[in-house]
Parts: structure tokens; C-alpha cells; sequence
């Protein structure tokens, strides 16, 4: 059985103490606790050793905890600060009353009756207060509560000891030579050949070094950083915006109809203000209401520009396109936005309220729905997908339409967003008459294919697991 040197002096020591911990005999080897861990894990490996890690977890009083240890908790020094009854109105006055109320109610220390707080006549000390002399004596849900109120924060320590094995003792026993080994070797001792008459540390190949983890860019950053690389290199320009936006910009400026249910509170998160309409908003006001100038008979009906005021939170980056092209009405555009989103969604695997989009457009006097398909599988295909096709789509601000699908390995074929060419309702106000190409995706499902995920919230937990186990570089093409 090859040993290394620093093996076999553990060894030796072991066969003295028997059972030892890296601290201790690290002194003794003049080698780091951590390095003597892992001459006790190469030896475990080999029977010799047996490595035990224990984890002991601590709790210590924050100061409020300790203020709370010799003043009394919130709830103690309200109850007594009144006698056998006190009108609520009265006791909401109080420093503690907004915790402490809730919690003599809890321990059954008081009613509430007509307004009034009465006593119970019962007011022992309770769990808590007992266990803020000796918390880490509480039983484990005392424990939690401590935590959960801020009193007290838990502290884990690691110990490990090293114990040599049966088989340990009698390799030691057997004798074991503790002759230097070298490592490496000099260019003069190859050349002289001296190299012949040294001992030679013997290398297993088949052994894993220990890991090192580098810090590295959480796995869903980088990849819309890949995205955010391959636009730019396209040729395209980054947009930036507020993720506060006017409902003109965010639906009304995109033809969407003041009666769409996209609209309402149970859909999109409103907040409180308005904001003024832009200059030229009478254009698209006369877009919904009739076509303006254009072939389109509009929505009909009467459009209202104080719904037009309305703030959200956007729900799409559109409303950025929409605006940098009223602000940049010549050709050529070619410009893409990524940034999060919001919707009233119900959280699953697969849904969540905020969550990021990308957005691109080109306008250009003679690009057309070829240029859109060309564009997308040029995309998809520096991402990773090389299996795209298209399918026709709805949207409601474009036409033509399509939603383009990426093959996947035992998933097939999978939708991966929309596009296509801006409606004339929805370019005309802006004086635009260049078609614009336009189209955009969910990031995070892209993500959760790219990292062979199903549920959509582990894009946003930090798994220090997940995030080292993950490649810095995924499939995908230049």
C-alpha cells in the first residue's frame, strides 16, 4: 500500500493517540488543520482512518435580546404598564403595543372585550422568557421563535476528529520508513540523473484533487449576458427604460384596446398617479377611435385618456421599443431590451409575477417577414437551438405573426416566444412608414432549457449546490 509522507506520520501519530482531532496533531505535523483533514480523508479512503465531522449550532442574544433579558419582552412590559383593564385606544400608545398585544392575547394573558383589555389573572412566565437566560438550552421550537423575533442568531460550528482503524494499527505496527519523498524534480536533477537515487512521491491518477470553488457569475446572469453579447454583436443597440411606465405607452401606443382584460387590476399591477399623455397622443386617441388616417377602422367606441394616464408596472418591454422608435422615426433601427417584467400571475413551476423579457426590432426601408425568420434563427442558433422553425401566430400589434419553436432532446419541438411586423395602427401615429420587424421572448424559459431545470424558481434561489455544479460555458455557436 503506497502512503505519502505526511500520510504516514499521521499514521504514526494516530497509532499513539488513537483518536485525535486536526487541531491537535496539527501542531505536532506543523501542518494546517485543513491539510491535516485531508491526509485523514486520503487515509479513510485506504481503511486506515476514519474521519467524523460534527456540527454544533449555537445561539447568542442579539442586543434586543439582551436588552429584552433585563427589561422584560415586549409583551411583559406592557402588560405591566396597566391594571387589571385598559381601553385599547389607550395601550396603542404604548412603545410595545403593536407586538406585545398580539402576543398576551396569544399566551392567555388577557381578553379583549367592548374595546377594553382585561386581565386573566394568569400571567406566568411563558417559554420565551425562560429560555432568554439559557437559549441554548430551549427546546427546538423555543429555538425557532428566538430566531424568528430577532432575540437571539445561530452560530454553527464544525468539529471533526480523526481516529485510526484496526487495519490502521497494524499497518503502523508493520513499520513504515518515513524517508522524504520529492515531489518535484529540478532541471538539474534530471540532466545530472541524480533524479535515479531520490525517493519519488507516487502519484494516484485515479484520485480526484480536492475541489476549489471560484466565485463565478450566478448561472441565469450569464446567460442573459450571452444573450446581451450575441445582440451586440449583430449589430444591435441596447435600451434601457423605467420599470414604471403609462398605461399609454405600456398599451394604448401598442393598439391595445382600453376594454382588454390584459388591462385590468387582476392582470397587471397598477400604481397609484398619473402620467401625462406625450405629445401627439391625439394620433393615437384618433387610431383606436376610427383608423386615423390609415385604412384601419380602429376599435371604435370612445377612448379615454385619463384610463390612458394610468402608471403600472410594464408588462412587457415593448413599451420601450414603442417609445424609442417615437423618438426615432427615420431609418435604420435596430435596437433590443433586456429586462424584467410584471404580471399578476399565480406562482408555479412554471409561472411567476416578475420575471425578464427580451425584446428586439428593425426598421429598415426594405427589410421584410424573411429578414424576421433570418434574424431569429441566426439567434436561436448562436444560443445553442440548431433545430428552429416557425409556426403562424397571434399577437395583437402584429400581423403577420409567428412563434418560433427550437427542437429539444426528449422534449421535441418547444415555443420560444413571438414576432413579427408591427401593425400600421401602431406605427403610423409616429409618422413611421418603414416596416419593423419586432419580437420578443421569455429569458427564463429559454434558461430552463439551456439548464435542463423544470421548476421555474430555481432560476432565483441561491444554491451555492446548484451554482457550483453548473458549467460556465453552455452549448452554442459564434
Amino acid at each position: 500500500m503506497q502512503l505519502t509522507l505526511n500520510e504516514k506520520r499521521l499514521l504514526l501519530e494516530l497509532e499513539k493517540r488513537g483518536t485525535t482531532t486536526p487541531d491537535e496533531i496539527g501542531k505536532i505535523l506543523d501542518r494546517p488543520a485543513d491539510s491535516v483533514i485531508q491526509y485523514g480523508g486520503l487515509l479513510s479512503q485506504k481503511g486506515l482512518a476514519r474521519v467524523d465531522r460534527s456540527v454544533t449550532k449555537t445561539l447568542t442574544l442579539t442586543d434586543e435580546g439582551r436588552q429584552y433579558l433585563t427589561e422584560g419582552l415586549p409583551e411583559r412590559q406592557l402588560y405591566n404598564s396597566f391594571g387589571e383593564s385598559a381601553p385599547i385606544t389607550e395601550l396603542n400608545n404604548h412603545p410595545h403595543a403593536r407586538i406585545g398585544l398580539g402576543w398576551m392575547k396569544r399566551l392567555g394573558w388577557v381578553k379583549i372585550e367592548a374595546g377594553k383589555v382585561i386581565k386573566t389573572g394568569q400571567a406566568p412566565l411563558s417559554p420565551l422568557e425562560n429560555s432568554l437566560k439559557n437559549p441554548n438550552d430551549a427546546p427546538e421550537d423555543i429555538k425557532k421563535e428566538l430566531l424568528k423575533r430577532g432575540l437571539a442568531t445561530e452560530e454553527e460550528s464544525v468539529r471533526y476528529t480523526i481516529s485510526i482503524t484496526d487495519e490502521g494499527r497494524r499497518v503502523a505496527s508493520a513499520g513504515i520508513s518515513l524517508t522524504e519523498e520529492t515531489g518535484t524534480l529540478t532541471a538539474d536533477q534530471i540532466s545530472s540523473g541524480a533524479w535515479k537515487d531520490l525517493s519519488l512521491r507516487r502519484y494516484d491518477i485515479t484520485k480526484h484533487p480536492r475541489p476549489i470553488w471560484p466565485g463565478k457569475i450566478h448561472p441565469y446572469q450569464r446567460m442573459i449576458d450571452e444573450m446581451r453579447r450575441i445582440l451586440l454583436d449583430m449589430g444591435f443597440t441596447e435600451l434601457h427604460g423605467s420599470i414604471i411606465q403609462g398605461a399609454f405607452w405600456n398599451f394604448d401606443a401598442l393598439f391595445q384596446p382600453q376594454d382588454h382584460p390584459a388591462r385590468e387590476m387582476q392582470d397587471t399591477f397598477h400604481l397609484a398617479g398619473k402620467q401625462d399623455l406625450p405629445d401627439g397622443w391625439e394620433k393615437v386617441r384618433d387610431m383606436h377611435e376610427s383608423g386615423g388616417d390609415t385604412s384601419s377602422t380602429g376599435w371604435g367606441g370612445t377612448w379615454d385618456p385619463e384610463k390612458a394616464k394610468a402608471t403600472v408596472l410594464r408588462t412587457h418591454t415593448t413599451s420601450l421599443s414603442i417609445q424609442h422608435l417615437a423618438t426615432h422615426p427615420e431609418p435604420p433601427v435596430k435596437a433590443f431590451c433586456i429586462g424584467r417584467v410584471y404580471r399578476r400571475e399565480a406562482i408555479d413551476p412554471t409561472h411567476l409575477p416578475e420575471f425578464e423579457q427580451l425584446e428586439g426590432i428593425v426598421m429598415d426601408t426594405h427589410v421584410n417577414f424573411r429578414n424576421l425568420l433570418g434574424y431569429l434563427k441566426e439567434f436561436y442558433g448562436r444560443m445553442g437551438f440548431e433545430s428552429v422553425r416557425f409556426r403562424p401566430g397571434y399577437f395583437p400589434y402584429t400581423e403577420p405573426s409567428v412563434e418560433p419553436e427550437v427542437y429539444i432532446e426528449d422534449l421535441g419541438w418547444v415555443e420560444l416566444g413571438g414576432a413579427g411586423i408591427f401593425r400600421e395602427e401602431v406605427t403610423a401615429p409616429w409618422g413611421i412608414t418603414c416596416p419593423v420587424l419586432a419580437w420578443g421572448l421569455g429569458v427564463s424559459r429559454v434558461a430552463m432549457l439551456r439548464m435542463g431545470l423544470t421548476d421555474l424558481r430555481e432560476l432565483y434561489q441561491s444554491d451555492i449546490d446548484w451554482i457550483r455544479s453548473m458549467p460556465v460555458v453552455h452549448g452554442g455557436r459564434c
